[in-house]
């Protein structure tokens, strides 16, 4: 049986830094993309806050030019997803769809993290057409522009602030007459002048065709729809971290979002590191998540090395 040097789970920015820098170490890795290779940047039209790129970099060509860039320095990509692992022993398994079992020393998980969205026939139509769920990735491109956003929570109220700067008017959509955020976040978005909360409203409709040009919604208490002309629809009803595979394996928060030790990337169990958005529910941005995958490779190589292996 061959025992690799390094496997990394999940491709996306993590994934695919965390690949270059392994590789460099000749830690010769095995990269497995899952079922969405390049993860949420390649349903991402514009990226103007990716670092060397003065004018920007549509979110497919980025991650084509960072999985190049791995295979540059003979990184092995392989197309599968990874359904499951057994790390009880200090040679780690994964087994991949099709059945094969790939053993390794050391395990990098990037798997990233998924939006969760209302689940609307228009939001997907307008899916990079206005419709987004990161304000701080595209809210720059609405600037002076009247936007809406959708959510409850910290995140939602930490968008709807940020766009409040960009945005002569932000409409923030709560679904009941009150929101789950924290007291200090509320007082923030009601003291904010131009953010007008909309209580007991639920979307039922993205308006536009090759672009947003409106919201329809519904007051849930008594029924009525009224309409609102924005320019841009953002969504911040939370996050889903692709973790699943590890339940049981690896130390998760309430969230499912995987715990790693402070100031690194190693998680509860030995020669299994982590990084980008699975193991990130803060800042969630292309470039911090290409920062931690730089961890975990140099993580792991000095496991490596630490462990006689390389």
């Amino acid at each position: 049986m061959d025992i690799h040097h390094c496997i990394i789970i999940g491709s996306g920015p993590a994934g695919y830094t965390a690949a270059i820098y392994a590789a460099r170490a000749n830690m010769h890795p095995i990269l497995f993309t899952g079922a969405e290779p390049g993860g949420q940047l390649m349903i991402t039209t514009e990226v103007e806050n990716f670092p060397g790129y003065p004018n920007g970099i549509h979110g497919p060509q980025l991650m084509d030019d960072l999985q190049k860039q791995a295979e540059r320095f003979e990184t092995q990509v392989r197309y599968e997803k990874i359904t499951g692992v057994d790390f009880t022993g200090p040679i780690h398994k994964v087994w991949t769809e099709s059945g094969e079992v790939i053993s390794a020393h050391a395990v990098i998980i990037s798997t990233g993290a998924s939006a969760k969205w209302l689940g609307i026939d228009s939001e997907k139509r307008l899916m990079n057409k206005g419709v987004s769920a990161c304000a701080v990735c595209d809210g720059f491109f609405f600037k002076g522009k009247e936007v809406a956003i959708v959510g409850g929570g910290d995140t939602a109220a930490e968008e709807a602030s940020y766009l409040a700067k960009l945005c002569p008017k932000v409409h923030l959509l709560v679904r009941k007459d009150h929101m789950r955020a924290s007291k200090i976040m509320q007082e923030r978005v009601q003291n904010t002048a131009n953010i007008q909360i909309h209580w007991n409203s639920e979307t039922v409709e993205i308006l536009g065709e090759d672009g947003v040009t409106g919201i329809r919604i519904r007051d849930v208490k008594n029924s009525t729809v009224s309409e609102i002309p924005v320019s841009a629809f953002f969504v911040a009803i939370g996050h889903s971290p692709n973790s699943q595979p590890f339940h049981g394996w690896l130390d998760m928060d309430d969230q499912g979002y995987l715990v790693t030790k402070p100031g690194t990337t190693q998680t509860n169990v030995a020669g299994v590191f982590a990084c980008g958005d699975v193991q990130d529910r803060i800042y969630r941005q292309a470039v911090t998540a290409a920062g931690t995958g730089c961890m975990a490779a140099l993580d792991a190589e000095r496991y490596l090395t630490n462990s006689g292996i390389i």
